[in-house]
């Protein structure tokens, strides 16, 4: 018997990891198309924003694969879910993650809407991740190359999300991945991964925040709430900064390195400490927004967790309270715990879900 042909929609960034998505399937024996995303449209200039060249990188790898290559603006979508969203956290002095609401919202949303109009009956990127459907719940695990598994960002994807999804890449390396980008002559082989703000690219953060939070100076002070400088705005700060401080001599008697160690909002001022500082670090954080990509466990749950991406998953012990947050209780102190983030929990190569970090505290 021969397996029936089912028609996947591939997110084509013009990078080689959804380069290399697609030739896989097509040579796994599904008949493959793909979608170009653009969702970004706010001062879309060459010096920041590389969609012009993307497209023409993705139409180059479609081309050579003989692919038909659709084209949409999310940019609407982009604004409205993710980029008003990660504003409004950053005013309130969190330190959101927009690639979170970007894979929940657009990439497993809106292009997931539109490839189904389009007759998909799945669609496919270039995370490292895997799929693992086990009687009848697609559970979310780990790729297999841990230095570039992008589980953490993933961890808000549902069942119906899953269940319509394929991650060609979760079970093979980077290494390997740009060998057949190199052997099928793909130009995106050599192509430097891309980094920054999620379809908005690299920018000097501040400038970028500058054109849409006003900067509200403030006072920057030490843990005995000595003046130290001037802040340019809570916004432009998050905890465990250290480059940018610009804190020279005479403070201190010691030359160790200052770190943004606690945000006041209510003051607006900002805490420094020197060094690897006790107020640096915390074992207990409390998180709201949980999300359970299957059932949820029975509580008090072991498990670990990542309050970071690339940080090594971290044992933990697990509750929910009885106003619904999550109070998440660490074998070892954690570093920079900090609120906005995404709280990622793991058993193992699984990935549970996750939540968004409220507030930390030590017991």
């Amino acid at each position: 018997m021969t397996k029936a042909v089912n028609k996947i929609i591939v997110g084509l960034s013009g990078g080689v990891d959804s380069s290399v998505t697609a030739l896989l399937l097509l040579e796994q024996g599904y008949e493959v198309e793909a979608l170009f995303m653009k969702n970004w449209e706010e001062d879309d200039s060459s010096e920041h924003c590389s969609a012009a060249e993307d497209l023409a990188d993705a139409k180059q790898v479609a081309g050579k694969l003989g692919i038909k290559l659709h084209t949409v603006n999310f940019a609407h979508e982009y604004w409205d879910n993710v980029f008003d969203h990660f504003l409004e956290e950053h005013k309130k002095g969190r330190t959101p993650n927009p690639d979170v609401l970007c894979n929940q919202h657009i990439k497993f949303k809106a292009f997931l809407d539109h490839a189904k109009d389009l007759g998909a009956d799945k669609i496919a990127t270039g995370h490292y991740a895997r799929i693992i459907e086990n009687q009848g719940q697609y559970q979310l695990q780990t790729g297999l190359d841990d230095s570039k598994d992008q589980s953490y960002f993933l961890h808000l994807l549902n069942q119906e999300q899953l269940s319509q999804s394929l991650f060609p890449l979760g079970e093979i390396d980077k290494t390997k991945v740009r060998e057949i980008a190199t052997k099928n002559g793909f130009v995106t082989a050599e192509k430097k991964d891309s980094t920054g703000i999620c379809f908005i690219g690299e920018r000097h953060f501040s400038e970028f925040l500058n054109n849409f939070l006003p900067k509200e100076k403030g006072d920057i002070v030490d843990e005995n709430g000595r003046f130290i400088k001037h802040h340019h705005g809570i916004a432009f700060y998050t905890i465990g900064q250290r480059k940018g401080l610009e804190i020279g001599g005479g403070f201190s008697n010691s030359p160790e390195a200052w770190f943004v160690a606690e945000k006041r909002i209510e003051s607006n001022e900002i805490v420094v400490v020197q060094g690897d500082h006790p107020l640096l670090y915390h074992n207990t954080l409390i998180a709201d927004g949980v999300h359970w990509i299957g059932e949820k466990p029975n509580f008090p749950h072991d498990c670990s967790a990542k309050i970071r991406y690339r940080q090594a998953s971290q044992n933990c012990q697990i509750e929910i309270l009885e106003s619904g947050e999550m109070k998440v209780s660490f074998e070892s102190n954690q570093r920079a715990i900090t609120a906005g983030q995404s709280l990622v929990l793991y058993d193992g190569a699984i990935c549970l879900g996750g939540a968004v970090i409220k507030s930390k505290h030590n017991e």
